[in-house]
C-alpha cells in the first residue's frame, strides 16, 4: 500500500469494502478486469514520462532550487540558504526496511547539524493493519531550526498562482499521509535525543506542504503552501479504523476468499466471476462518483450502485440533501406523492415536493419543452 492508496482511503473512510482489500494486499485492478469492470484508471505513460522529467529538472542542481522556493514562500525570518549551503545527505541502502532506518538516520544528523538539508526520495513507513506501509516521497526538507517539510512535486500546471483544486486536493491528501509517517519518525528520534530535563523533544512536522508544479504551462517550477491539517486528521481517522480489518473480514461468510485462481501464465483469472462477484459483493462498499478518480473497482461498484437505486450514485452532496431517503424509487414516491398539500415536517421531502410542482409548472406553460 502506497501514499495514494491511503489517500484514496482517506478521503472514502467509510467504505469498508476498500479498507479491506488494501489490508489485504488484494490486487484490485485485476480483480476488477476479472469482474469485467475494468476502470480507465490511473496516470498514462506520457504524464508519467512528463512528471519525472519536471521533477529531474527541478532537483537538477540538488536541491537547492527547491529549498529556496519553501523559504521564499514561508516568509517566517529564517536565514536564506546560501549556494552550496544545502546539504544532501546519501540514502542509499537495501531494502525498503534498510532505506527506512537510513532515512531516520539522515533525518536525525541533519536536524542535529542545525543547516538547511534536503532528503531526496527518502523512505518512511505506516503501520497498516498491522503491517508496513513504505512510503516515498518526492523530498522533505530539514530546517535549520530543525523542523520538517515536506515537498510534493507534480506535473499539473499552476496558471496564474492557482491550479485544478481537484488535483491539489489530492496532492494535499497524499502529502497528508507522508507528513504523517514523519511524524512517527520525529517521535522516535525526541525518544532518542532528549533534552536536558529527561523529556522527549520531537522535531516539528510543518503542516504547510509546498507543493511545485510548472508555471503556465512552461518547465519552469513554481510553488505554492497547501495546509494539510484537515487532511492529517481524517488519515489519522482513517488508520485507526484500518486497525479493526479483522472486525470487517469477522462479519464476512466462512471461506469468502478474492483469490483469482490465476492460470500458468501468471496473469489469467479462472475463478469464476460469479463467485469473485458474491466474494466482493459480500464487503459494503460506500461508492461516490468521486471513486472513478481513485479506485480501480468503481466501475463495478457504481453497477451495483445504480442497480440498487442508491442515491449514492449521484454524489455525496445529493445523498446529504436526501436525508432518509436512501434510494432513487423513494425519492421520486416522495416527490410524486399527492396529499393535502401542506408541510409534511420532513425538510427534504417539502424540497421535493415544491420542485416537483414546479417542474410540472414549467412543463404545463405555453412552448415548453420536456427533457428527461
Amino acid at each position: 500500500m502506497d501514499a495514494r492508496a491511503l489517500a484514496a482511503l482517506a478521503a472514502n473512510p467509510g467504505c469498508r469494502r476498500r479498507a479491506l482489500l488494501d489490508g489485504a494486499g488484494v490486487d484490485k485492478g485485476a480483480l476488477a478486469r476479472a469482474l469485467g469492470a475494468s476502470a480507465n484508471f490511473g496516470q498514462s505513460q506520457f504524464a508519467h514520462q512528463r512528471g519525472n522529467s519536471f521533477e529531474a529538472r527541478v532537483k537538477s542542481d540538488r536541491g537547492e532550487a527547491l529549498t529556496r522556493l519553501l523559504h521564499e514562500r514561508l516568509r517566517d525570518g529564517s536565514p536564506a540558504p546560501e549556494p552550496g549551503g544545502v546539504d544532501t545527505p546519501d540514502l542509499t541502502a537495501a531494502g525498503p526496511q534498510g532505506r527506512t532506518a537510513r532515512t531516520a538516520l539522515a533525518l536525525r544528523e541533519a536536524t542535529a547539524a542545525g543547516r538547511w538539508a534536503l532528503l531526496d526520495h527518502p523512505m518512511v513507513s505506516l503501520d497498516v493493519a498491522g503491517s508496513p506501509a513504505f512510503l516515498e516521497p518526492d523530498a522533505v526538507v530539514v530546517h535549520p531550526d530543525g523542523s520538517w517539510s515536506v515537498i510534493e512535486i507534480k506535473s499539473f500546471p499552476m496558471v496564474d498562482g492557482s491550479a485544478d483544486p481537484a488535483k491539489v486536493g489530492a496532492a494535499a491528501r497524499q502529502s497528508a499521509v507522508y507528513a504523517l509517517a514523519l511524524e512517527r519518525v520525529a517521535a522516535r528520534v525526541g525518544e532518542a535525543e532528549p533534552d536536558g530535563g529527561g523529556a522527549a523533544r520531537a522535531p516539528r512536522v510543518r503542516h504547510q506542504v509546498l507543493l511545485v508544479c510548472p508555471r503556465d504551462f512552461s518547465n519552469l517550477p513554481t510553488a505554492e503552501l497547501v495546509d494539510v491539517r484537515k487532511q492529517l486528521s481524517v488519515t489519522r481517522r482513517q488508520l485507526a479504523r484500518l486497525t479493526r480489518i479483522e472486525d470487517i473480514a469477522a462479519t464476512l461468510p466462512e471461506g469468502t476468499t478474492f483469490d483469482l485462481r490465476l492460470a500458468d501464465d501468471g496473469r489469467t483469472a479462472t475463478r469464476p466471476v460469479e463467485e469473485l462477484t458474491a466474494a466482493v459483493d459480500a464487503v459494503d462498499a460506500a461508492y461516490a462518483p468521486e471513486c472513478l478518480a481513485a479506485c480501480e473497482l468503481a466501475v463495478h461498484c457504481r453497477a451495483r450502485s445504480r442497480a440498487a437505486g442508491a442515491v449514492e450514485s449521484l454524489g455525496r452532496g445529493v445523498r446529504g440533501e436526501l436525508g432518509g431517503l436512501t434510494t432513487v424509487e423513494a425519492v421520486l414516491a416522495a416527490a410524486l406523492e399527492r396529499t393535502g398539500g401542506g408541510p409534511t415536517g420532513d425538510p427534504a421531502v417539502d424540497a421535493l415536493r415544491r420542485a416537483a410542482a414546479l417542474r410540472a409548472e414549467a412543463l404545463a406553460a405555453p412552448g415548453a419543452v420536456a427533457c428527461r
